[in-house]
């Protein structure tokens, strides 16, 4: 049996870590991998840096297969999608630590729980906010591309 990637953990192990010193988490994203959706007026050279802080984002989840928020390009609100395999680094802006994976990592065909060439479900509504962090108030939320 051939285990599952270890991306996910390591994005969501990683991103804890920049919440809980402070620092703000970037991804780095391979924008031309099958199914990422981001503004593709912000990609450059096939990549894109996604600053996925609570301040820059909403409804930010980090999903078993694929990272998924929402957040605003030049004041207009998106959705974003990226599957982990498109993941190239997750770090802290402040002081560069944290993983970089280096290439992406394609699906393994075989495996049927993983759909094929990364068109998987994608989700039609926002999740509802975690508990105990919606105070009510409208959360204003920007993203920055980082050169």
């Amino acid at each position: 049996m051939k285990a599952r990637s270890r991306r996910p953990y390591l994005v969501r192990a990683i991103y804890d870590w920049t919440l809980e010193h402070g620092f703000t988490a970037h991804l780095l994203v391979a924008a031309d991998f099958p199914g990422v959706k981001v503004p593709l007026s912000y990609v450059k050279d096939g990549r894109i840096t996604l600053n996925i802080s609570p301040t820059a984002v909403s409804n930010l989840n980090l999903l078993a297969d694929m990272v998924w928020f929402t957040a605003r390009f030049g004041g207009r609100s998106q959705e974003v999608l990226v599957p982990y395999g498109a993941v190239l680094a997750i770090f802290a802006r402040e002081n560069g630590e944290g993983v970089v994976f280096g290439e992406v990592e394609h699906a393994d065909p075989a495996d049927p729980t993983v759909p094929p060439s990364g068109d998987g479900p994608k989700p039609t509504s926002p999740p509802p906010p975690p508990s105990g962090k919606d105070d009510g108030k409208p959360k204003r939320s920007h993203l920055r591309v980082i050169k």
